[in-house]
């Protein structure tokens, strides 16, 4: 089943531990990573996908430039995730409920593991923040928030990436635990990437 809630996805960073290498160009399961995010995103929603990128030019564009998602450029990239959050959320159709943000950066988060957090998603009960979470309840990704957080966004600076938001709402946040570590495995350089690899 999918939802009509849209997901911004952030893919902005400079990959700046990777040496030289675009880790959102790794590939992962016979596609570069961010068209593999990119397609689940687009799968789990019947709302808008939101890509933040790097200002053009930019070998990203090419990597969803057939997808069905908004390509966002997002000019001050270089200042951190927040710089995208707030492009991401500015982007968002007028009297959106709610929105997913989702990383691009962790290659075993699945279509599936997305649609368990939209599962959890309702916009009646007390919570505003449903997050994805490990198998052993550690939060991470993708989260959810609800539309009274918006403007909050839009005030944030650095690379945060929406920790204060989440702190002040922690009495307000679902945590929704996906298998194993899926909800927080990044790979950062390149031999974090190689050993992963490893154990596939």
């Amino acid at each position: 089943m999918s939802h009509d809630i849209p997901i911004i996805l952030l893919a902005a960073g400079q990959s700046s531990r990777m040496r030289g290498r675009d880790k959102l160009q790794e590939i992962v399961e016979d596609e570069a990573l961010l068209r593999r995010q990119a397609r689940i995103a687009r799968a789990a929603t019947r709302g808008a996908v939101i890509v933040a990128l790097p200002p053009a030019p930019h070998p990203r564009y090419a990597l969803v430039a057939d997808m069905e998602v908004e390509a966002l450029p997002v000019p001050d990239a270089a200042e951190g995730m927040n710089a995208s959050l707030r492009a991401g959320f500015a982007a968002l159709p007028a009297g959106t409920p709610a929105a997913m943000v989702l990383l691009a950066d962790l290659p075993e988060l699945t279509e599936d593991d997305l649609n368990t957090v939209f599962h959890a998603v309702d916009i009646k009960s007390n919570y505003t923040i449903w997050r994805g979470a490990t198998a052993d309840g550690k939060p991470g990704h993708p989260t959810v928030f609800a539309a009274c957080h918006f403007d909050h966004f839009a005030l944030m600076q650095g690379d945060t990436g929406g920790k204060e938001i989440i702190a002040q709402a922690q009495d307000q946040t679902l945590l929704i635990p996906l298998p194993e570590n899926r909800a927080r495995l990044d790979l950062d350089t390149p031999e974090a990437w190689a050993a992963w690899r490893a154990t596939r």
